[in-house]
């Protein structure tokens, strides 16, 4: 289910977090499924169970995970008004980034066609869902 590089210069935790995020928004881990107990993760990666707990804390914090006490963590269903803050700092991002791949010689068609690759394999967001 994961893959941790304890040899990568990014915090276990952060890596932790960006591969939860990641089955969040592919939908592998759907909306009020509990997610693995901080004890049970931290056995099955062999890693500080502070770590785990760390990283559910940033997800609850950003609002992909909600936990209840004495039953554990769950992935949570996005509300409006953080989806819409969540939503605008990823474009301000994307557009950094955008500008970065472009400055250095990334086209307009190359970038077209992996977000057209992208789009055909999760399926295309919001608005694809409302189809």
């Amino acid at each position: 289910m994961f893959e941790l590089d304890i040899r990568s210069r990014k915090p276990i935790y952060e890596q932790l977090v960006e591969r939860l995020k990641e089955l969040i928004i592919t939908e592998v881990l759907k909306i009020d499924e509990q997610l693995p107990s901080v004890r049970t993760l931290a056995q099955q990666l062999t890693i500080n169970p502070n770590t785990i707990q760390k990283a559910y804390r940033e997800l609850e914090i950003q609002g992909y995970i909600y936990s209840i006490k004495g039953k554990g963590s769950f992935v949570s269903s996005a509300n409006d008004s953080q989806n819409t803050e969540k939503l605008h700092k990823v474009k301000n991002d994307l557009i950094k980034l955008l500008s970065e791949a472009m400055y250095l010689g990334v086209t307009a068609e190359e970038l077209i066609t992996i977000i057209e690759e992208l789009q055909a394999s999760i399926g295309g967001g919001i608005e694809h869902d409302q189809n």
